[in-house]
């Protein structure tokens, strides 16, 4: 494989391929770069094919694998390639590689998708013998060293496989881009598994334990039955939940939840010192991000983490909006801030997004 081709190779949920091609596109032409994406509807991968040699390189260098919304993982990659021989793939794909650098891990991997998920048996059972076989050419280090590029073998079929390269600084741990979490038995709701996602994604781990203390005071709007408001209380935090309807029992017994029956968007907190704010509202995009900048701005919390539910179209686009109002409302207060959005694994049809006042 020439290392120095120019193509971007990015994961993400299938449907989800138009929108991540809207994005890379928008944000390599912010830094001079111009190329086209390719996709075909519900793969799950989309290619940004650059318009110069070198390109690809400069991206993965300049656009932080966390600053794009819609992509699981960030390739550099060459053009797909065909196996006409598919007793000996790992024979073709070592052909590929003649002026590759010396590589610190291989992945072997495909998309996320009912028909990907198919070839998860064709990579478990390539993986060990192409390990063996590129350190036997030298081509890959004799322990995993995470401290270099990882090699990347996506099987797009069986017999079609796009070759690319992880930047080490600028790519996620997790195999295909994908945090996988276990379902709490004792969780009130599947949506319990957003939040922790979010979380884990968005806090580093050196930090957790000084920015989600235990007996911090939170606020949960549109908290019932309570999947948000559990991850919460698991670590520690009193949590004022407000919402019209029920709450779980369970969580209401462990004494660290006031419960609220109000509308989300007329309540306002009883307490100061709020240091978090989180809110799961089915609402829309642009009047769930207003609400969030002003508890910022007022000064109410700290820290959110909130969910935008997307339309079907321009999904990438509604994103941008409600990140103009966060912007306009807090620019307006003088506040410095940090914003994160991403669309989670345990996501849908939404963004999760984090903002941190930096003040």
């Amino acid at each position: 494989m020439n290392m120095n081709t120019s193509a971007l190779l990015l994961y993400c949920r299938a449907g989800f391929e138009a929108d991540l091609g809207t994005e890379i596109v928008q944000k390599a032409a912010d830094l001079g770069i111009y190329g086209y994406p390719s996709f075909s509807k519900q793969s799950g991968f989309v290619l940004f094919n650059c318009h110069q040699v070198d390109d690809a390189p400069r991206l993965v260098k300049s656009i932080p694998l966390t600053d794009l919304v819609f992509a699981r993982q960030m390739l550099v990659c060459g053009a797909p390639i065909e196996f006409e021989n598919l007793e000996d793939r790992i024979g073709t794909i070592l052909a590929e590689l003649d002026d590759a650098p010396l590589f610190g891990d291989v992945c072997v991997e495909h998309p996320d998708t009912t028909e990907g998920r198919a070839l998860s048996k064709l990579c478990r059972k390539i993986t060990v013998p192409l390990r063996q076989a590129l350190r036997k050419s030298k081509q890959l280090t004799s322990k995993e060293n995470l401290k270099k590029p990882s090699l990347h073998v996506f099987f797009s079929s069986g017999s079609n496989a796009i070759i690319g390269y992880s930047d080490p600084s600028n790519r996620s741990p997790h195999p295909l881009g994908i945090l996988r979490l276990k379902f709490p038995s004792d969780a009130p709701s599947r949506s319990t598994l957003k939040l922790d996602e979010a979380i884990q994604l968005f806090i580093p781990q050196n930090e957790m334990s000084q920015r989600l203390a235990p007996s911090m005071q939170a606020v949960d709007l549109g908290s019932c039955p309570g999947g948000w408001t559990y991850q919460l209380v698991k670590r520690g935090l009193f949590v004022h939940a407000v919402d019209n309807g029920a709450m779980d029992a369970a969580l209401m017994e462990t004494g660290q939840v006031t419960y609220y029956a109000e509308d989300g968007f007329k309540f306002t907190p009883r307490k100061k010192q709020v240091t978090w704010l989180v809110c799961d509202m089915i609402e829309q995009p642009q009047r769930v991000a207003q609400l969030m900048a002003n508890w910022l701005a007022k000064g109410w919390c700290k820290e959110t983490i909130f969910n935008l539910k997307l339309p079907m179209k321009q999904r990438f686009e509604s994103v941008q909006q409600a990140k103009q109002i966060v912007d306009k409302t807090l620019q307006q207060h003088q506040m410095r801030y940090q914003w994160q959005a991403k669309h989670l694994y345990h996501d849908r049809e939404e963004v999760t997004v984090h903002i941190r006042i930096l003040n």
